[in-house]
């Protein structure tokens, strides 16, 4: 018997040209160029959530350098003696210190000047 595969090729091309809603010229209407747009789209997706987690730490190392320059440490110093000092926070919540609770940041600021 014949199989007939219109059916699949449709669905396999729908399945493209709906992820492409939104795409310019083409690169929304023609299957090929869809195609292409759509999995470069989940390639640069997939990169930039590992770029992400790359700019929030350099984000917050920023902000930790900053709040330990106010006490009279820089980020090296102050992650030396956080280690020295046995406490184990991380770099986030240590930003978050920093920004939004800053006598607490302070006072962890002064363990770690202690522990030096």
């Amino acid at each position: 018997m014949r199989v007939k595969r219109g059916l699949a090729a449709h669905r396999r091309h729908k399945k493209y040209l709906s992820a492409a809603k939104g795409f310019r010229g083409g690169r929304s209407r023609l299957y090929r160029t869809a195609r292409e747009a759509v999995e470069r789209s989940l390639q640069y997706s997939f990169i930039g959530r590992k770029h992400r987690k790359r700019d929030f730490r350099t984000l917050w190392i920023l902000r930790i350098n900053a709040g330990a320059r106010l006490n009279g440490l820089s980020y090296s110093r102050l992650m030396h003696g956080l280690n020295k000092a046995g406490i184990a926070l991380n770099r986030k919540v240590l930003a978050d210190l920093a920004v939004y609770h800053k006598d607490d940041f302070a006072k962890v600021v002064e363990m770690a000047k202690a522990a030096l």
